[in-house]
């Protein structure tokens, strides 16, 4: 369960400063023990509907951090890199080529949201992931209640883009559903586990039962959410394709037991 503090961690301080201007050292200053403030993190330029969808995402997750600690305890935050040409560099490699002019997640409220498309459902198919090596009460009832909020903030971004699926993204040509697929085919790629995530629309083969192109909720051929190891979430978080190989969101790397074995 520890290894899953480096998620929260990139979640809780993503929305904060998207939301509020200022991340963990303000809200909550003993949570990151001392760990380093994120690269590039600032105020998002979001409408006043994203904006309160993000602040209270943001509280769930210092909630998540808080509950972390007094179950299985957290470790240092790691160092985030929560940059614009960070996820500029993301969407560049989804596309296969540079956006002109560069994916910037803080210019409006749209961009935001698709950048939040990057991150919970990480965090989701994480948590199912762990599940079965799970022991003791405590620590399942608090992974129950981390996957379903979890789910819920996944299922919101989800929704948000599905309503908005066929619109252009400005100053781009590429639509809201283009966009979700080209993140979701690009964390297949680094995840190197075949199909764990698709985008808000996909061919019927891929569809619940095979019968829709509507895909707002991630699921398999079983309706069942994807499961992913912790190998296969670093080799997407890093950006890398390695679990050994650190960049993308941790810089130098995620910290705790578990993550710290494949920097060996």
């Amino acid at each position: 369960m520890q290894f899953a503090v480096n998620l929260e961690f990139l979640e809780a301080e993503y929305f904060l400063w998207a939301s509020y201007g200022f991340g963990l050292d303000v809200v909550a200053p003993n949570l990151p023990m001392s760990g380093p403030p994120p690269i590039g993190a600032r105020k998002a330029n979001l409408d006043q509907l994203t904006n309160n969808i993000i602040m209270e995402f943001a509280n769930q997750e210092v909630g998540h951090l808080r509950s972390l600690n007094s179950t299985v305890g957290v470790f240092p935050r790691p160092l985030l890199d929560l940059s614009a040409k960070n996820f500029a560099k993301i969407f560049d490699d989804a596309f296969g080529h540079k956006l002109v002019p560069p994916f910037d997640p803080y210019r409006d409220s749209m961009s935001y949201m698709l950048s939040c498309y990057v991150i919970p459902y990480v965090g989701l198919v994480g948590y199912v992931g762990t599940n079965p090596n799970i022991n003791g009460y405590e620590t399942k009832r608090l992974l129950a209640g981390l996957l379903g909020v979890e789910s819920g903030q996944d299922a919101v971004i989800r929704m948000y883009l599905y309503e908005r699926a066929t619109e252009l993204v400005p100053p781009y040509q590429y639509t809201v559903a283009d966009f979700t697929s080209r993140i979701s085919g690009l964390r297949n790629k680094l995840g190197n586990c075949g199909i764990k995530d698709e985008g808000i629309y996909i061919q019927p083969p891929l569809g619940a039962e095979n019968r829709t192109r509507s895909n707002v909720l991630s699921a398999d051929f079983g309706s069942l959410s994807y499961k992913r190891t912790p190998a296969e979430i670093l080799r997407i978080v890093y950006g890398s394709g390695d679990e050994h190989v650190p960049g993308g969101f941790y810089p130098k790397g995620a910290n705790g037991k578990i993550a710290k074995e494949f920097l060996k």
